[in-house]
């Protein structure tokens, strides 16, 4: 395998506060790694880092290879953003088409209809303005925006939110399949039910600093817990971190 992304001693400050302490950590193509921490503790400072929205202070990423710095290395990526906001007057199949154009992708009406079946995402509302979406709906045509350019890296902050346990579900398998075709996946979530089932690997930060990067099985086998909530605390209590 070889790495699709790679972080390397990288540092971020906001005037006086460390937000990343040398963060290091890659990612292969086909593998699922879930970003795990409490709020604040610089899992959206780390990925805007890595989509060149915030600039580093330190250290390097690299997508696929080439410096996260250029234009070209974000061409191998696909984002679903926390807050996905469609614009309210664009139709589903709009959006798409507009999304895929944008990565010189060719627009195929049946493919994103398939997509939006396997997400059980009414066909018809494709045709309507996502201003008539409810937040689950937006939310589906958010993923399918990502997953259809068959990028080799998705990165994807908080991607169940405002999905019920079915859509989840059929979300998860989808990335499943997604995984297996070789696609690697970097997503931060609050849903640790999801990160067992999905993620091959972890990686828990806490105020800037990497707390633990290894499959959910060692996590158990290192720390005493009966869940993955109960090792996800021993870390931060090893850490001295108090959840709040």
């Amino acid at each position: 395998m070889s790495a699709i992304l790679a972080f390397r001693q990288v540092n971020k400050y906001f005037g006086q506060y460390h937000a990343l302490c040398d963060f290091s950590a890659t990612i292969e193509a086909g593998e699922s790694v879930g970003l795990l921490g409490l709020n604040g503790a610089g899992k959206t400072t780390l990925i805007r880092c890595l989509l060149d929205l915030n600039r580093i202070d330190d250290g390097n990423i690299e997508i696929c290879g080439v410096p996260h710095t250029q234009t070209r290395a974000r061409a191998a990526l696909s984002y679903l953003a926390e807050r996905f906001q469609p614009p309210p007057f664009a139709t589903g199949f709009e959006l798409v088409r507009y999304v895929l154009a944008l990565g010189g992708h060719a627009f195929s009406r049946d493919t994103v209809c398939r997509e939006a079946e396997a997400l059980e995402l009414d066909v018809n509302a494709l045709s309507r303005p996502v201003r008539e979406y409810s937040k689950g709906m937006a939310q589906k045509l958010g993923l399918i925006t990502c997953i259809l350019p068959k990028a080799p890296l998705l990165v994807l902050d908080e991607p169940m939110s405002g999905l019920d346990p079915k859509a989840r579900a059929l979300f998860k398998a989808r990335l499943g399949e997604l995984s297996r075709d070789g696609s690697g996946m970097f997503f931060s979530t609050h849903l640790l039910a999801d990160v067992e089932t999905m993620c091959d690997r972890v990686l828990i930060l806490d105020q800037g600093q990497l707390l633990f990067d290894g499959a959910v099985d060692e996590l158990h086998r290192r720390y005493d817990g009966t869940s993955l909530e109960d090792v996800f605390l021993a870390v931060l209590d090893a850490a001295g971190t108090k959840a709040s």
